[in-house]
C-alpha cells in the first residue's frame, strides 16, 4: 500500500513540476502605462525582443497611457496573478501619483509585486532651441524676466514635482503643460510649441545628439553618462536636486507565485547583463540597475513611505 500512495503522489507532483519548468508556455502581456515614443517604450523594445530569444515565447507590448501612468498600472494590478500580465513600473505611477491622487485604482504596497529594476538615473531639462537660454540659471533669469510666458512640460507626475521644484528653487512663475506620454511632449517641444520640458533622458538624448534640443541640466547630482559635457542642476547651484532620482523596473500582481517572480526576475536580470542591451541603454543616457524583487521591493517601500510622511 505504501508504494501504491507513494507512486500516486509521485504522478501528482509531475505535471506541478513540469508546469513551473516551462513558464513561460504562452505569450506574455507587457504593459507599458505610457503612449509609444518615450522612455519606457524604448526600454521596452530594446529588452523584449531578446527575452522572445529567451523564451521563445511572443510578448505582446500593449502601451496603455493615460493618468499620467496610473491607467495602465491599475489594469495591470486587475490582472490575474499568473505571470502572464506583467507592467512597465517608474516612480511616478509607482510612488508618486497614490500620494497626488484621489483614487489611482490600486495601492502598489498592496496590490502589485516587484520584480525587479531595470535602471536609476537623473532626470534631464531640455530646450528648444528658439528659447534664448543655455543653462539653467540662463532659464531662471529668463523666466524672471517673463513671468508665466515660458511653459515647461511633463509626461508623469515626478517630472512635474521636478518642474514645480526648480520654480521654487529659483524663485520664478513657470506654465506647466502636462502630457499623456513622453512621446507626444517630445513632438512637441521639437515643434517649438512648448519651450521646455523635464523628462527621462531616454525621450530626449537622440535629440540632444542631433541638435535638435538644447541640455540645460541634468536634474540631479550626477552627470549622465551619454552626455558628459551637460552640468548638474547641483553644479549650476540648485542643491535642492541632489536626491531627485528616477527609477525603471518591472511588477507584476500581487499574489502572483513566487517561483514565477523569481523566474521573471531571473529571464530581466539576465537581458539587462547583456553588454549589447547596456550599451544600448546607456546610450539613451541610463544606468543599468538590476536587482532582486526584494531590493526593489525595498526601493518602493522606501520611496512611499518618505512621500506619504512628507505629505501628512
Amino acid at each position: 500500500m505504501k508504494r501504491v500512495v507513494m507512486a500516486v503522489l509521485g504522478l501528482w507532483s509531475v505535471p506541478l513540476l513540469h508546469a513551473a519548468d516551462v513558464f513561460p508556455s504562452r505569450p506574455i502581456r507587457w504593459i507599458v502605462p505610457s503612449p509609444p515614443g518615450g522612455g519606457t517604450d524604448a526600454v521596452s523594445r530594446i529588452m523584449a525582443p531578446r527575452l522572445v530569444d529567451l523564451w521563445k515565447q511572443q510578448i505582446v507590448i500593449d502601451n496603455r497611457g493615460g493618468v499620467q501612468g496610473s491607467l495602465g498600472t491599475a489594469l495591470a494590478a486587475k490582472s490575474a496573478p499568473d505571470g502572464y500580465t506583467i507592467v512597465f513600473a517608474y516612480s511616478g505611477p509607482v510612488a508618486v501619483n497614490p500620494h497626488l491622487y484621489r483614487e489611482v485604482g490600486y495601492d502598489t504596497l498592496k496590490d502589485l509585486s516587484a520584480i525587479t529594476r531595470y535602471t536609476q538615473q537623473p532626470m534631464i531639462m531640455t530646450a528648444h532651441a528658439s528659447l534664448p537660454v543655455s543653462t539653467l540659471k540662463e532659464l531662471a533669469a529668463h523666466a524672471r524676466q517673463n513671468p508665466g510666458r515660458v511653459t515647461f512640460a511633463s509626461s508623469a507626475s515626478l517630472q512635474h514635482l521636478g518642474g514645480e521644484l526648480f520654480k521654487l528653487a529659483a524663485g520664478v512663475n513657470m506654465t506647466h503643460v502636462p502630457y499623456k506620454g513622453a512621446g507626444p511632449a517630445v513632438l512637441d517641444l521639437l515643434g517649438g510649441n512648448i519651450n521646455t520640458m523635464i523628462s527621462n533622458p531616454t525621450s530626449v538624448v537622440p535629440h540632444i545628439k542631433s541638435g535638435k534640443l538644447r541640455p540645460l541640466g541634468v536634474m540631479g547630482d550626477t552627470r549622465i553618462e551619454a552626455l558628459r559635457e551637460v552640468p548638474t542642476a547641483v553644479e549650476s547651484g540648485f542643491k535642492e536636486f541632489a536626491n531627485v532620482i528616477e527609477w525603471y523596473g518591472m511588477l507584476a500582481p500581487a499574489a502572483t507565485p513566487r517561483p514565477i517572480i523569481h523566474q521573471l526576475n531571473s529571464a530581466l536580470t539576465r537581458v539587462l547583463t547583456m553588454p549589447d542591451v547596456q550599451e544600448r541603454i546607456r546610450a539613451l543616457g541610463m544606468a543599468p540597475s538590476p536587482s532582486t524583487p526584494e531590493e526593489f521591493d525595498r526601493q518602493i517601500d522606501r520611496k512611499s513611505t518618505r512621500l506619504n510622511s512628507s505629505h501628512t
